[in-house]
């Protein structure tokens, strides 16, 4: 009886054993005919999270200065675009909690300062990888990753708002904060 038990759960863990292993080794296939790319600078570490704004680009060119500088446009277009969507939603949200005569006069003039701090702000990136390899072609092809810490732009909105006479009369910089820390926190769980 114990030795009829005993081969039962050996039998048992090698199934176990051999199903981790067909899963695991299932996840690692890759199809007949293709090839695994490694693409530098890139991974969990390199996209935004609650306290940065963070993207990577890749650009290829004949000319290595003209290939940074495409990655590099490339990388600042699609940060803009991710804090204008983030900005945009932050204003959206902070005005409908706010008491206003004219909410949609409210939100145009913020969104219209939302556009000049992204602007500004774009120049203050910094650079946190950045690999350069040529092609068999002799092409140079750049990979970069870029960041922005958050609280510049919540730093740089909360000065603009203030010097405007109109927001400032109904602003409040710790619901402005809490409204941008939400959204923050919101990129954060939905970076996957």
């Amino acid at each position: 009886m114990k030795k009829q038990k005993l081969t039962l759960f050996t039998t048992f863990m090698v199934v176990c054993v051999a199903l981790l292993f067909t899963q695991c080794s299932s996840k690692e296939e890759i199809p007949t005919g293709e090839t695994r790319v490694e693409v530098l600078c890139s991974g969990p570490e390199y996209r935004s999270d609650n306290e940065y704004f963070r993207t990577n680009s890749v650009a290829e060119s004949p000319n290595q200065a003209n290939s940074r500088r495409m990655a590099l446009s490339n990388a600042r277009s699609d940060l803009a675009g991710q804090m204008e969507v983030t900005v945009k939603a932050v204003i959206d949200n902070y005005v409908q909690d706010i008491t206003v005569g004219d909410r949609q006069e409210f939100s145009q003039r913020y969104e219209g300062l939302s556009r000049e701090v992204i602007n500004q702000k774009l120049t203050g990136t910094r650079i946190i990888c950045e690999e350069v390899t040529r092609t068999e072609q002799g092409r140079y092809k750049t990979y970069l990753a870029i960041e922005l810490m958050g609280n510049e732009v919540l730093n740089a909105m909360n000065e603009r708002i203030s010097n405007d006479e109109r927001l400032r009369l109904d602003y409040d910089y710790e619901k402005f904060k809490e409204t941008f820390n939400e959204e923050m926190q919101s990129m954060e769980q939905n970076r996957y």
